[in-house]
């Protein structure tokens, strides 16, 4: 079978001679087919260029044509164009046709009409269509690659019929996010509308409803110096003011904005705050769930239990610095103590860990060697955590757990204990998309002298970097 595929300007007059000689042929001979392309003639060069350079061929004029190796099941065979193809089906055909001016100019005006139809038909469903914005910046770091699979789902979006995702990674390599943008639309990610990356911030933050920040701060190398250090924090604390800046003019005033990484994640939380006055800043969060899940392996590993088994540990302070350790709500499943007790029955771990001399002495040196330990071995976070993290917030924003589902998240608190006003991690709950802390939560003696030490220690970071500016 002869398959051949015509492409052309819309209003070219060659086309549509070629168009007409190939409805000819078909109509007469069984085994001729034909494809058409007409490409407006403002798209017409991107069009052709893109082609040619797909498939290495040279052409230059409208129209194109090439045959398609159906049966062989090859690359389409270049043939060229307007007279090529006259050429070619006079010499195999026999055939050949000269049409009259005049029905030349009718079938030039139809194909610009259907053109011009069509795309006013495709405008008009975009704009019927108005998807939940979500940008992500540090787009290439392997959190977001682990995060974007897991994030496009109905349990984190329940109520969105459609996500349009911005990826975003400052002077990123762009062939690197091309393969970013091509490898998350073969996931064919049920919810996803459409993919755009972006290597600097002239687009950044359109309409944003959702905003996630990845971006993290990394020492090149155990031998950089104290002030190639020093200039890279810098560099960092600026490029989060711009994106508060950013946020400020241009996402959605109901914005969520989420924090997550390692490093400074209270202080570029605050930064993003005081850079954008016009948003609530009960919208910006700190992501603690990597300091979480450190102390809950560190227990584990204490009480003879997975990870998992521990839940409802909180976490106060500073998430990338000096935290205070709350366990007065975590329970413990699956402990094996003397009497074994059903896999869906918790215990106090306060009740179950008698060794408060270790609590009190070793257990947050011991989560700060946990998180040493993998940053040496992979000089990154714990990318899955992470992701594990964002998630579950969203999800808690998002209204999927119940209003006595607690989480230990950096806001923007004032009045918490007497403390300075800043992002400090604490226990809160969300109801109806509004973060809060828990009530009636004492905090006294001991811990809240900790506490203190830890917003001190945010307040004097926070002052390092403005001054930086």
């Amino acid at each position: 079978m002869a398959k051949f595929v015509l492409a052309g300007k819309a209003d070219c007059p060659l086309y549509a001679e070629a168009e007409r000689l190939a409805d000819t042929l078909q109509r007469t001979l069984p085994s001729f087919r034909v494809h058409k392309i007409p490409v407006l003639p403002s798209e017409w060069e991107r069009w052709l260029e893109s082609t040619c350079n797909k498939n290495g061929w040279k052409h230059e004029e409208s129209p194109l044509i090439w045959r398609e190796l159906v049966e062989q099941g090859g690359k389409g065979m270049f043939l060229g164009g307007y007279n090529d193809f006259v050429d070619h089906c006079q010499v195999y055909y026999g055939v050949t046709s000269k049409i009259p001016e005049d029905e030349v100019e009718t079938i030039v005006a139809e194909n610009l009409e259907t053109q011009l139809s069509l795309v006013a038909e495709e405008q008009h469903r975009l704009s019927l269509i108005h998807p939940c914005n979500v940008w992500i910046t540090g787009a290439l770091c392997l959190t977001s690659q682990i995060l974007i699979p897991n994030l496009l789902s109905d349990e984190v979006f329940p109520d969105v019929q459609t996500v349009a995702l911005h990826l975003l990674h400052l002077s990123g390599d762009e062939e690197e996010m091309q393969m970013l943008k091509l490898d998350t639309e073969d996931s064919a990610l049920s919810l996803l509308h459409r993919v755009t990356v972006h290597t600097d911030l002239e687009q950044a933050f359109h309409e944003a409803h959702v905003i996630i920040l990845l971006d993290d701060f990394d020492a090149d190398s155990e031998n950089e110096s104290d002030e190639a250090r020093k200039q890279r924090v810098k560099d960092l604390s600026e490029r989060y003011r711009e994106y508060g800046r950013l946020i400020d003019g241009r996402a959605d005033k109901e914005v969520k904005v989420m924090v997550s990484g390692v490093s400074f994640v209270n202080t570029r939380c605050s930064l993003l705050v005081e850079s954008a006055p016009s948003i609530s800043s009960h919208q910006f969060v700190a992501i603690a769930s990597q300091l979480v899940n450190e102390v809950r392996a560190v227990l584990a590993k204490k009480l003879c239990v997975m990870p998992s088994d521990v839940a409802d540990v909180i976490v106060w302070g500073n998430i990338s610095g000096s935290f205070v350790v709350d366990l007065r709500w975590a329970k413990v499943f699956n402990y094996p103590g003397a009497v074994r007790v059903p896999s869906f029955y918790s215990q106090p771990v306060l009740r179950v860990l008698y060794d408060r001399k270790w609590i009190e002495t070793e257990f947050k040196p011991l989560v700060r060697q946990h998180r040493e330990a993998l940053l040496s071995t992979t000089g990154r976070g714990a990318a899955i955590s992470a992701t594990n993290g964002i998630v579950q917030v969203l999800k808690g924003w998002h209204g999927a757990f119940g209003p006595d589902e607690v989480f230990s998240i950096g806001i923007a608190c004032t009045d918490l204990f007497s403390l300075p006003h800043g992002i400090i991690s604490a226990p809160v709950t969300c109801t109806e998309g509004k973060w809060s802390l828990v009530e009636n939560v004492n905090v006294e003696g001991k811990m809240l002298d900790e506490l203190e030490l830890c917003a001190e220690e945010l307040q004097q970071t926070d002052k390092t970097l403005s001054h930086d500016e």
